[in-house]
């Protein structure tokens, strides 16, 4: 479920996701940068009346922000994992079920994107 764009109070936002919820719709998908952070607190919010092992949480990393040239975008495994800690912060959630990449960072590379930025037990999990 998507909603970029639209502006809506906390209760209207926490009462469409569980309205949908009811309906269904198990997978979430938000972004660090939609809202400034807010969508997240707004789903984080919502989780906490719903049941979390029912849902699939998906969120991303990588838009950095706006400059007068266009989209800044990182992908350095330092920036990675602190979007990683904010974002599970404002969700208020122990995890993540998929954590993916809004935005390429093209000056590193793919590999040192994921491998340097996933803690060890991750890797563990992915052999």
């Amino acid at each position: 479920m998507g909603l970029i764009g639209i502006s809506l109070l906390e209760e209207e936002g926490i009462s469409i996701i569980k309205d949908v919820f009811a309906k269904g719709i198990t997978f979430f998908d938000t972004a660090d940068v939609y809202g400034a952070h807010t969508n997240e607190v707004l789903v984080g919010e919502a989780l906490k009346q719903l049941s979390r092992e029912k849902i699939q949480l998906a969120t991303k990393f990588g838009i950095a922000g706006m400059a007068a040239t266009g989209m800044i975008v990182k992908g350095s495994p330092e920036y990675v994992r602190s979007c990683c800690e904010g974002s599970l912060k404002r969700l208020d959630v122990d995890y993540i079920d998929l954590y993916y990449q809004h935005r390429v960072d093209t000056s590193v590379s793919i590999e040192e994107t994921v491998s340097k930025s996933l803690p060890p037990f991750a890797m563990q999990l992915q052999n």
